[in-house]
């Protein structure tokens, strides 16, 4: 059911678990979204964990986490293979031609909803601001930018909260969480996400594609923080540019995949780990070394989000009656807006323009797009996707329909 991202996974969690089903309060959600938002990978999954986690312990963890992935990772293994027999083929270039311009509303829609539920008062207004300018203008790094939204939003909370060290929002009779064996479930975790890294480095070398799957996506891991919207932008970077796995319109063709199935959007890591051993892995069956690079990739790309939870979640329930460092955390998730912001800005100049310029000086990074190499087509196919999904308001899977059918219609005519 969960189709759209992050956004729309979390919106719907909330509707069932704290409005349907009452598992969780509004205060306990909120908090763990806070955590996940902070949390480098999918805060999505990651979400979906810590309930699971919270309501039947590590069990309860690995249940929800691992379901929440599965039926998305089936789906896009599948696309794959058919992005790559029948890529060549014009209908299939018009599906996902239509698709980048469904999926460049569908980021737009996203940042909106998620700014609506995150921007709460003119202090985080202006940290989802400072985030955006940060990252776009001057290519500041990521956790140095989240770093500061949450030293913000702890230092103004003791200033103008000092005589208040509990959270008064959460209700007195909700007990701590304590649940047995965790710290054991984060230590195996951990050791499996090693040894897969640490056996592929001592049997076929740090130069192996698989390798360098499994290190750049353990990298990833780590070092991208934000979600899936804020991991996709340095994930295109260096795959394309470094790596060389796939090609910039692959990237887009990917997201869109990832769009129209259900489960976390960063499931596009495994249709990159899938190109780049089909392209790289020197096998005999070039499938098979791709599935075995879309399998590679997916393993150590959500194995560190068990070990995040299981590893923090313990200490984060301790801490919800903390007003500072609650505070903290909702600095953080309203930073990750300008972080969607600036995706959404680098999706929109990528679609719409076959030609970009690097501008650098005075401490400015920006990349900006040459206004004479817009597509004409592809504007107006975002143009329609963008009155399909806020004027008309129509169903995600009826927006997708209807861009893929009209880029299938255009590729056709040209």
């Amino acid at each position: 059911m969960s189709f759209g991202g992050p956004a729309g996974q979390i919106a719907l969690m909330h509707r069932i678990i704290v409005d349907e089903k009452r598992w969780l309060s509004e205060a306990r959600f909120l908090h763990a979204l806070n955590y996940c938002m902070l949390l480098p990978g999918p805060e999505a999954q990651q979400l979906a964990t810590y309930v699971g986690w919270l309501l039947h312990g590590v069990r309860g963890g690995i249940v929800a986490g691992v379901l929440f992935i599965l039926p998305g990772a089936a789906a896009i293994m599948a696309l794959s293979w058919l992005y790559v027999l029948l890529g060549d083929v014009s209908v299939v270039e018009g599906l996902f031609f239509g698709l980048k311009a469904a999926v460049l509303a569908i980021v737009l829609q996203a940042m909106i909803r998620i700014a609506g539920r995150a921007l709460q008062g003119s202090l985080h207004v202006l940290l989802a601001l400072g985030g955006f300018v940060a990252l776009f203008a001057f290519g500041l790094p990521f956790p140095l930018v989240v770093l500061g939204a949450g030293l913000i939003g702890f230092l103004m909370s003791r200033w103008f909260a000092p005589d208040s060290g509990n959270n008064t929002d959460t209700p007195v009779d909700e007990p701590v969480v304590v649940r047995p064996g965790t710290r054991r479930a984060a230590l195996t975790c951990l050791l499996l996400w090693g040894l897969t890294v640490a056996l592929l480095f001592a049997l076929l070398g740090g130069d192996n594609v698989f390798t360098q799957i499994a290190t750049f996506f353990s990298t990833m891991a780590v070092v991208t923080f934000g979600g899936a919207y804020a991991v996709l932008a340095y994930v295109a970077q260096q795959a394309v540019e470094q790596y060389q796995w796939l090609r910039p319109g692959e990237m887009l063709d990917g997201l869109g995949l990832a769009e129209t199935t259900p489960g976390p959007l960063i499931l596009v890591t495994q249709f990159v780990g899938f190109l780049g051993a089909l392209r790289q892995s020197g096998m005999d069956t070039p499938l098979l070394g791709a599935t075995l690079g879309a399998l590679l990739t997916t393993w150590v790309t959500f194995l560190p989000c068990f070990v995040w939870i299981f590893a923090g979640a313990p200490y984060i329930e301790k801490l919800r009656r903390h007003r500072a460092l609650s505070a903290a955390l909702a600095a953080i998730t309203a930073t990750v807006v300008g972080v969607i912001a600036n995706l959404a800005l680098w999706f929109a100049i990528n679609t719409l323009f076959r030609q970009t310029r690097q501008v650098t000086g005075y401490g400015f990074d920006l990349n900006l797009p040459i206004l004479t190499s817009i597509d004409p087509a592809m504007l107006a196919l975002v143009c329609t996707a963008l009155v399909l999904v806020f004027v008309l308001r129509l169903p995600l899977l009826v927006v997708l329909a209807v861009s893929a059918g009209l880029g299938i219609a255009w590729q056709l005519i040209a």
